[in-house]
C-alpha cells in the first residue's frame, strides 16, 4: 500500500510537470531562448525519477507501513511541493526543466524569489527528503539526496552564469 501511494505521489505530478515544461519550452524557444552550455539536464532527467524509484524500492523491501516518520515525511514532501509550485507560478511560462535564456528578459524577483535565489531546488530537495522519510529509506535516502544535491550544485552554476549574462543575446 505505501509503495503504491509513494509512486502515485511522486510520479503523477512529475508527468504533469513534464507536460507543462514542454509547453513552456516551446513558448520560450519561439521567443528566441537558448540553452547555455554545460547543463546537467541529461543526468538530472534520469537521476530525478530514478531517485524516487530507488526510494520506493527500499519501501518495498522494508515492507513500509504508515507511522509517525511517514507522517513527518508527508509534511516535508507537501512543503517541498508548495515551495516548488510557488516558484513555478512565479516564473509562469518561463519555468521549464531546462535552463533556457531569453535575451533581454528581466529576472523574476517576486514570490519565493524575493527570499531565496533558487526556490525551485529547495522544493525539489524537500520532495526527495519527504519521500525518503515516507519510504523509510535509510540507505537510498542519503544516497539519492547526495547525488541530487551534487547535480543541483552543478545546475546552479550554469544558471548563475546564464543569469549574469542575462541581457546578452549571445549563447553562453
Amino acid at each position: 500500500m505505501v509503495p503504491l501511494l509513494l509512486a502515485v505521489t511522486a510520479f503523477a505530478p512529475m508527468l504533469l510537470e513534464a507536460v507543462r515544461s514542454r509547453r513552456n519550452e516551446r513558448h520560450l524557444r519561439a521567443r528566441g531562448a537558448f540553452e547555455p552550455a554545460g547543463d546537467v539536464f541529461a543526468a538530472m532527467q534520469i537521476a530525478y525519477p530514478a531517485g524516487f524509484a530507488a526510494l520506493i524500492a527500499e519501501a518495498v523491501m522494508r515492507r513500509r507501513t504508515v507511522d509517525v516518520v511517514f507522517a513527518v515525511g508527508a509534511v516535508v514532501f507537501a512543503a517541498g511541493k508548495l515551495i516548488k509550485y510557488w516558484a513555478v507560478a512565479s516564473l509562469g511560462p518561463r519555468w521549464t526543466f531546462r535552463v533556457l535564456v531569453v535575451p533581454a528578459t528581466p529576472l523574476i524577483r517576486s514570490g519565493p524569489y524575493a527570499y531565496v535565489r533558487h526556490p525551485n531546488y529547495v522544493g525539489v530537495l524537500g520532495e526527495l527528503l519527504g519521500t525518503a522519510l515516507m519510504a523509510g529509506a535509510r540507505w537510498t535516502g542519503p544516497i539519492v539526496l547526495l547525488v541530487f544535491a551534487v547535480l543541483l550544485a552543478a545546475r546552479i552554476r550554469v544558471e548563475e552564469r546564464a543569469l549574469r549574462i542575462g541581457s546578452s543575446a549571445a549563447p553562453l
